[in-house]
């Protein structure tokens, strides 16, 4: 009897908990990763230069590049620069956009991408996606899996809380992601990937229920591997359905309508994530999600984020134009402008001051 299977692109190593940094040189040094030890280190000139002190006595072998930004001319510039190095990986060490750029860099040079996040702003330190400033405002473009992912909690308790609270946002909100995948299912017959649906799913609830603060290992743990998770659910269903749905629209719009002063991606999301959940009748899912954001000290009213109701009631209204093609509670209820502000009110009512 046959059995079939599916190969599913994840890493070869996942290491999350404290102190795991002490250990990254045996990790690189891994032959399915570096046979010689010559490594691109990809930096930013915060978080990662920080670090180079401490391990480059332990990578003799690598070249280290500092980044100064996370534009798409930044990623090609280092995928410029270590193309004749001869290396046998790129190192990614610290923030979404350090992440974001190697993993542009090392896909054009075709070489693997060992990811060594100093914060969990949000889940792309594992997705198959790298988002980069460009001309246009903002692109996304499709990029292997790292080969490894290395995540020191130690070192992420280190970074500014607000870069936490953003990766709680963007994991919870995988489960109004979730149902509007599934909302797509049963209105436009849109196919949904079980397993990468159950990874999303269960990443978004782990972090929605865990009795946890941000200053607890175990908290930081369960959202770690849930933002690893959820980029891994994303490679399994070739796009970022998993964990973007009307939730992730409303970010898009905050972006787009009010660049110079969006909020960040997890907090947008977070706050999109509850709205959208009251808005597909999950009432009560949505004040609870209300109040777990609440009590990690993320927004759930846009005032909060310094955005007027007038301006709220706008990204909503502008969201279904972000992401063409992909159908969502906001798609499918098509409200007008004086529809999303009598909701919205309701929504106020319903998750309380």
């Amino acid at each position: 009897m046959p059995v079939l299977t599916r190969l599913i692109p994840s890493p070869v190593v996942v290491d999350i908990r404290p102190g795991a940094l002490d250990d990254l040189a045996s990790v690189l040094a891994d032959e399915r990763i570096s046979h010689s030890g010559k490594l691109a280190v990809a930096v930013s000139a915060g978080s990662g230069a920080l670090l180079r002190e401490r391990l480059a006595p332990v990578l003799p072998g690598a070249s280290w590049y500092e980044v100064c930004g996370g534009t798409l001319d930044d990623a090609i510039r280092l995928a410029g620069d270590i193309k004749a190095g001869h290396y046998d990986a790129v190192v990614g060490l610290g923030g979404g956009k350090i992440i974001d750029c190697a993993k542009f860099a090392s896909a054009r040079v075709g070489l693997p991408l060992v990811a060594v996040p100093t914060n969990l702003a949000h889940d792309g330190l594992c997705s198959p996606v790298a988002t980069l400033d460009n001309d246009a405002g903002r692109g996304s473009y499709g990029v292997p899996n790292p080969i490894a992912v290395v995540i020191d909690l130690d070192v992420i308790r280190e970074a500014p809380v607000r870069f936490v609270r953003s990766g709680i946002g963007d994991a919870i909100s995988n489960i109004s992601a979730i149902a509007d995948w599934e909302l797509a299912h049963r209105e436009k017959n849109e196919k949904i990937d079980g397993l990468a649906a159950a990874m999303a799913r269960q990443a978004g609830e782990a972090v929605l229920r865990h009795p946890g603060g941000i200053g607890d290992d175990g908290f930081l743990q369960v959202l770690a591997e849930s933002l690893v998770l959820t980029g891994i659910a994303m490679s399994v269903s070739g796009d970022s359905r998993p964990a973007s749905g009307a939730c992730h629209e409303i970010n898009h719009a905050f972006d787009l309508l009010f660049p110079k002063r969006a909020a960040a991606h997890g907090e947008q999301c977070g706050l999109g994530a509850a709205f959208a959940m009251y808005l597909r009748g999950a009432h009560e899912e949505s004040a609870f999600m209300a109040e777990v954001l609440r009590r990690h000290g993320l927004p759930v009213l846009p005032e909060e984020i310094g955005f007027s109701v007038g301006e709220f009631v706008q990204a909503v209204e502008y969201a279904p134009q972000t992401r063409p093609g992909r159908y969502t509670i906001l798609e499918h209820l098509a409200l007008t402008t004086d529809q999303i502000k009598d909701v919205y009110a309701d929504y106020v009512k319903a998750i309380g001051s």
